[in-house]
């Protein structure tokens, strides 16, 4: 039995869709399922059971000998909330929750992390302890996750924990099933619903010297790639760690914006528009994923362009309307 957070989110409901794919039906899937709007995430696959994701402790402890794994996908992603306790609440001592009931069990977790943890990347992007000790995120969804990272780091050193576990530090994830995070989806998404709709789009003006307009860069990866990291951790378990998951390219919003029209058959109309200041001093013209740790662990998947992704996104997912 494998146990889901966020299951009904975006990467979280394509990761059990590949799991699906591969056979794997005992799944327990653990998140809000009160919302409607991410009901089709979730209502077609194949799965065991739900669990609120408040009642997941309790559950775990009551079914404790079923486990086999957990794939912790869930969290608070909204950058913009500037509580730092509803983080600490929901990322933070939930993810310290999980990690202590996998100790105590020696269940293998799996969990997500976010490359916002690298804050503005004057360190730069690697995944190698103490690196993490050291890192300055820039907002509390950052922080909480860094945090966590920083405590399962102390953790493993002083030999608390699980057989196996791996920390997977998303960078720019885009893809099917985020049809629900409104403002926190990815740009992918909402660049389609604005050329769709305005027959052009709009990208933010560069504000430095050494940045074209539109030259500014990230690192995409699609979540067809994520999930395939997943489940490859769950069947080879190399050693643990933190692992950086991007493509290990770093692409600029003029190639993401051409690729969009491309996948659209539309000639590319790019227009751009000044940053806003309150997000001038704290915006990363440049994050590029160092793969060296998952690669050197042997995951054996080249990455897919954004060419590709894009265009599978678009004419598989977006304009037909359909989940994965």
């Amino acid at each position: 039995m494998i146990v889901i957070t966020g299951a009904a989110g975006f990467i979280g409901s394509v990761v059990v869709a590949r799991l699906n794919a591969e056979g794997y039906r005992d799944v327990v899937l653990a998140d809000d399922f009160t919302r409607p709007d991410k009901a089709p995430n979730w209502q077609e696959k194949a799965y065991t059971v739900t669990v609120p994701r408040q009642e997941l402790e309790a559950w775990l402890a009551a079914n404790s000998t079923y486990i086999q794994a957990i794939l912790h996908l869930g969290a608070r992603t909204d950058t913009t909330e500037q509580s730092r306790p509803v983080f600490e609440e929901l990322n933070l001592n939930y993810s310290r929750m999980l990690w202590n009931w996998c100790v105590q069990h020696q269940v293998p977790l799996i969990y997500a992390s976010s490359a916002a943890t690298y804050g503005d990347g004057h360190l730069g992007f690697a995944d190698t302890p103490p690196n993490a000790h050291q890192l300055q995120p820039l907002n509390p969804y950052a922080w909480s996750k860094n945090e966590f990272d920083k405590f399962v780091l102390d953790e493993a050193a002083a030999g608390r924990q699980p057989f196996f576990w791996a920390g997977l530090k998303f960078f720019n994830v885009y893809g099917p099933n985020e049809y629900h995070k409104g403002r926190m989806a990815s740009v992918p998404f909402h660049a389609f619903g604005q050329i769709r709709k305005e027959g052009h789009l709009r990208l933010f003006r560069s504000h430095r010297a050494d940045y074209a307009d539109g030259e500014q860069r990230r690192d995409f990866i699609y979540v067809q790639d994520v999930a395939s990291v997943i489940l490859w951790l769950l069947q080879e378990r190399p050693r643990s760690g933190l692992f950086n998951l991007g493509s290990g390219r770093a692409r600029s919003f003029n190639d993401l914006a051409h690729a969009i029209f491309a996948a659209m058959n539309l000639p590319p109309d790019i227009r751009y528009m000044d940053m806003p200041e309150d997000i001038r001093n704290s915006y990363q013209y440049f994050t590029e994923a160092d793969m060296h740790s998952l690669v050197t662990s042997g995951y054996p998947h080249p990455f897919t362009s954004i060419e590709d992704g894009i265009a599978d996104y678009v004419r598989q997912y977006l304009e037909p309307g359909r989940y994965c």
